[in-house]
């Protein structure tokens, strides 16, 4: 079966259903897997050194030590606590280890992580770690591979890692968004689609598919980071856009059939998703298990 990893960290920090970031929604996730049949594989909390690839060594014992300044904590969006931290590390070891199983079995999921506004100097948008940045320059420092290419299609832009890569022509780094949302300022990633307000199916899964596309000629990756925030829904608090059900299930379908297609291993993160009803949330993001559940 598909590769699925999880932690029971992920849910560590009793951020409530009333919080904007539904932190609940990793333990529900797992949950709803377990019962449909699926062992879940355990990480390892990211070391620091790990962290200190992608990030700025004084914000990682910081965040390791809940010594950061107050305004760099409010960026982030999140008080630093121990809970905080030892989220955030398991989600990145999670990220890692996903990244290896999807080398050896062409497809895995990490039930957390997609945490694309932290660059290397620190984190913002609940995002405090980047965890996509992290494994893959763990990777490429291992020569695991050689090539790696990030699609993001959660609805906000993929700022954090389009900074950290900006220099790296190792990583093709591709980001369809909402252009109207969060974040103002868009660094420039590889790729950059950024859709008008309340698109819909047709016209969101058209600008996909030629997205994915693109990157897949260009980068000719060894690997593939799949960000697949569920935020485009209709639905969404923080999205935007107007997605349905079915859209986003034939865009996970979309993205694992070009990867298999073209024979590169893909590794999906949940991203974003934004809703008082956690449990909603969590369904949406089986989606991207049951789309690379078919292609393993």
């Amino acid at each position: 079966m598909l590769p699925i990893v999880h932690h029971p960290d992920y849910d560590a920090a009793s951020v409530g259903d009333d919080h904007r970031f539904p932190m609940r929604k990793y333990s529900l996730v797992a949950e709803i897997l377990r019962d449909r049949g699926y062992d879940l594989e355990a990480p390892i909390h990211a070391s620091q050194a790990a962290l200190e690839r992608a990030h700025d060594p004084s914000y990682v014992h910081g965040v390791l030590t809940s010594a950061l300044d107050r305004k760099t904590a409010r960026r982030v969006g999140f008080e630093m606590t121990p809970a905080i931290a030892a989220r955030t590390r398991a989600s990145v070891g999670g990220t890692e280890l996903a990244a290896r199983r999807a080398l050896e079995a062409g497809a895995a999921v990490n039930l957390a992580g997609g945490s694309h506004h932290a660059d290397d100097q620190g984190g913002a948008g609940f995002c405090v770690f980047n965890d996509v940045a992290v494994a893959a320059l763990s990777l490429l420092d291992e020569a695991r591979v050689q090539r790696i290419a990030v699609i993001d299609l959660d609805v906000h832009h993929g700022d954090g890692t389009a900074l950290i890569f900006a220099n790296d022509p190792r990583v093709f780094t591709a980001s369809l968004h909402c252009e109207e949302n969060w974040p103002r300022t868009k660094p420039p990633s590889d790729l950059d689609v950024g859709l008008p307000r309340e698109t819909e199916d047709d016209a969101y899964l058209a600008a996909a598919q030629k997205l994915v596309r693109e990157t897949l000629a260009a980068a000719r990756p060894d690997l593939v980071f799949y960000n697949a925030g569920v935020d485009p829904h209709i639905d969404d608090r923080l999205g935007l856009l107007s997605l349905s059900d079915h859209g986003l299930k034939a865009r996970d379908r979309l993205v694992a059939n070009a990867c298999a297609a073209s024979g590169v291993p893909v590794v999906g993160v949940l991203g974003g998703g934004y809703s008082k009803d956690a449990r909603a949330v969590a369904l949406r993001h089986t989606y991207l298990v049951d789309a690379l559940q078919e292609i393993v």
